[in-house]
C-alpha cells in the first residue's frame, strides 16, 4: 500500500518547516506529501501550490499532492499554468486532487473571487473538461465565443493523475483517474468503488483507483485532543459516533488492521491527516503501521 501524509501547510507548526516535514516524510518511507487548498479558512493557511513547490524542492522522490485543489476558485487557465509549472519544478511528481469546495467551509472564498457559490459544481465540471488539454499544451477555447482565438499554454507538461474528491460520484467516474474519499470506513470505500466503477463503464472508462484520506492520531493522545477532533469532524455532517469510528487511533498494530481492511476494500493509497500536535511522531507511527501491513506473515511461503 502507498502512504501519504498532509504537510502542516497552515504555517503554525513551530517544530519544523514545511521543507523539513517533507524531507522527514520522504526519509520515513512515504510515497507522497499533500497540502490542502483554502483561500479564506478559519485558521492561517499557506497557498497549496507554494507549499508543494517548497516540498518538491526539498526532496528527491516523494510525490506532491493537492488534497484537494478547489478548482472553481480559479480561472481554469491559471489552474492549468500552476499545475504544469509544478510538474516541471518537481520533475513530474504531482498528484492532482480536485474538488468543488464543500459547504462546511462556507462561501467566503467564493465571494472573495466573485464566483457564485451555487455554481461551483458546474464550474468544476467545465474546468475538468479543459484542464488536461491546457496542461498538455494543446489549443483550447477558454471563456470566449466560437470565433475567439484558442489558448495554448507553454511549456506543456504531462497531465498528472487526477484524483476527484467529494461530490457527485459521476464526476469521479467521468474525469477521475482515482476517487479520493475522506473519513470513509472500509465498507463505504468498497461500496463506493463499485458504484463508481459501474458509472465509469458508462463513459467507456476504466474503474478509477481509490485513494483514501484518514484523520489520524496514533499513540497515547490526551482524550481531550481526540474529542476535539471528533467535534471538528461532525461539521462535515457526520454523527459523533460516525466521527469517532472514522478516526485512526491506537497503536501501529491497530492502525495496520485498518489499513489492511482499506486495502481489501480496494484502496491503493491512504493519506494521513494528523490531528495530533507532534506531527513528526505521527508520521513515524503511521509509517510503522504501513510497514506492518506490507510485512510477510510469519510462516508464509
Amino acid at each position: 500500500m502507498r502512504i501519504g501524509i498532509y504537510l502542516p501547510s497552515f504555517g503554525v507548526d513551530a517544530s519544523a518547516t514545511v521543507a523539513e516535514h517533507a524531507r522527514h516524510a520522504e526519509d520515513a518511507g512515504f510515497e507522497s506529501v499533500w497540502a490542502g487548498d483554502h483561500l479564506v479558512p478559519v485558521r492561517p493557511f499557506l497557498d497549496a501550490t507554494l507549499v508543494l513547490a517548497t516540498a518538491a524542492a526539498a526532496t528527491r522522490t516523494v510525490r506532491v499532492g493537492f488534497g484537494v485543489m478547489v478548482l472553481p476558485l480559479r480561472q481554469v487557465a491559471w489552474a492549468a499554468k500552476q499545475v504544469a509549472s509544478l510538474q516541471h519544478l518537481s520533475g513530474g511528481r504531482v498528484l492532482l486532487g480536485v474538488g468543488s469546495g464543500g459547504a462546511v467551509h462556507g462561501d467566503a472564498a467564493f465571494r472573495a473571487v466573485g464566483v457564485p457559490f451555487a455554481e461551483r459544481g458546474a464550474r468544476t465540471d467545465a474546468a475538468l473538461e479543459m484542464l488536461p488539454a491546457l496542461v498538455e499544451g494543446r489549443p483550447v477555447l477558454v471563456n470566449g465565443p466560437a470565433s475567439a482565438p484558442e489558448v495554448t499554454l507553454t511549456p506543456p507538461a504531462v497531465m498528472p493523475p487526477l484524483l476527484v474528491g467529494a461530490g457527485p460520484e459521476r464526476r469521479a467516474a467521468r474525469f477521475g483517474d482515482e476517487w479520493f474519499p475522506a473519513f470513509s470506513a472500509p465498507e463505504e470505500v468498497a461500496a463506493g468503488r463499485e458504484r463508481i466503477a459501474a458509472l465509469a463503464a458508462e463513459y467507456g472508462r476504466p474503474a478509477p483507483k481509490v485513494t483514501v484520506g484518514l484523520s489520524v492520531g496514533l499513540g497515547d493522545l490526551p482524550e481531550a485532543e481526540v474529542d476535539a477532533q471528533v467535534r471538528a469532524l461532525t461539521a462535515y455532517g457526520m454523527s459523533e459516533d460516525e466521527a469517532r469510528r472514522s478516526l485512526l487511533t491506537g497503536g501501529p498494530a491497530q492502525a495496520a488492521e485498518r489499513l489492511a481492511a482499506l486495502a481489501e476494500a480496494g484502496a491503493h493509497r491512504v493519506v494521513a491527516l494528523p490531528f495530533a500536535s507532534d506531527r513528526r511522531r505521527q508520521a513515524e507511527l503511521f509509517a510503522e503501521a504501513a510497514r506492518l501491513v506490507s510485512a510477510p506473515v510469519r510462516g508464509r511461503r
